[in-house]
């Protein structure tokens, strides 16, 4: 008898979680790896990607196209941020130059890994993404000017957007004027959130949603760059050991330690459902399986070996269950969109199941 699993708001909290480390992790990763060139190749085709798939969607959505293009690409950043959990400030000078604000922490170099990123790594997302803006509007005089970052021990990172009198160079788009002084927020009105009414529900599933983006993009994105092997490769031990180091943590707050099998099978079901899948649990003898009916992550992602990005995807949940009890396995089966995953007790030298 299969038992279904629905989504809760602490699944969603889990998995923005773990997502959110999986790519801080996976850029540290490649800095150890590969160096700080890769690492940089990578954050600029991640949030390139970003970019061209969600700007111009996002302003009509967020109801900002009207906007002067300053002035809509600093609200774009502040609103889409805030969204999914970011802390973001915003300011308007004019309707020609609008300031935009991450302050510490930043989500996406969290805790003690930002003591670990080199500016160029963290640069390259600003030119992944900021500098991009006029091109995606049909705006050659609009660019982005960067005026600190957390990486340099500033304040967070912040910079303007601004249109200049004249149509600028590719090199132009981002400029670093470190010795520019910020306006004073406070003293100017900030536009205010939709979503400051919703309840904490949906702002946990937004919060998610801008989390599992993240994941979308960097596995076809990896592959791109490295290969399918290397992506792999890369990926998996990353995953591997996000899951090791942060499955104790979103297992409590999932209400789900232990170290049972059929508790792990309930962790597992539990994240799919918050991820929007259907999934159920059924009994198998002793072991369990968890029976997802699609792979709503990577709907619609055009990856170049499908197969590769989920092994490398699936090592998060192998982590996890190491974590949570070394006598157990966990296989997958995976048909491109169901998935069957099966917890099981591992077995001995002599053929018998430990524990």
């Amino acid at each position: 008898m299969s038992e279904p699993i629905a989504a809760t708001p602490a699944g969603y909290h889990a998995v923005a979680k773990l997502y959110n480390a999986l790519m801080t992790g996976l850029v540290l990763s490649l800095i150890s790896t590969r160096g700080a060139g890769d690492a940089r190749r990578f954050v600029f085709a991640h949030f390139r990607r970003q970019h061209l798939e969600k700007f111009l969607p996002g302003l009509k959505k967020l109801g900002l196209d009207h906007l002067p293009p300053a002035v809509a690409c600093a609200q774009y950043h502040y609103f889409s941020n805030a969204l999914g959990g970011v802390k973001t400030r915003y300011a308007r000078e004019s309707d020609r130059k609008a300031w935009v604000r991450y302050p510490p922490p930043r989500w996406i170099w969290q805790g003690t890994a930002i003591c670990a990123i080199p500016p160029a790594v963290n640069e390259a997302m600003l030119h992944g993404w900021h500098g991009h803006n006029g091109v995606s509007l049909g705006n050659p005089r609009l660019g982005f000017v960067c005026t600190g970052e957390t990486v340099n021990g500033d304040a967070g990172l912040e910079g303007y957007y601004v249109e200049y009198d004249h149509d600028i160079a590719p090199e132009e788009r981002v400029r670093f004027a470190f010795d520019e002084t910020p306006p004073d927020y406070d003293a100017l009105p900030e536009p205010v959130l939709d979503s400051a009414s919703w309840p904490k529900e949906r702002l946990a599933k937004v919060e998610r949603s801008y989390a599992m983006e993240y994941v979308r993009s960097l596995l076809p994105v990896t592959q791109d760059l490295f290969g399918p092997a290397d992506a792999q490769a890369i990926v998996a031990r990353t995953a591997r050991l996000i899951g090791l180091q942060f499955y104790e943590d979103t297992a409590l707050s999932l209400g789900l330690a232990g170290t049972d099998a059929h508790g792990f099978a309930h962790y597992l079901a539990a994240l799919a459902a918050a991820q929007g899948e259907r999934v159920e649990i059924a009994r198998d003898g002793a072991d369990f399986l968890v029976q997802q009916q699609g792979w709503r992550l990577m709907d619609g992602v055009k990856v170049t070996r499908r197969d590769a990005a989920f092994a490398a995807w699936n090592a998060l949940w192998q982590g996890a269950l190491a974590a949570r009890n070394r006598d157990l396995a966990l296989t997958a089966s995976f048909s491109g969109a169901a998935i069957t995953w099966h917890v099981t007790r591992r077995k001995t030298k002599t053929g018998k199941e430990q524990g």
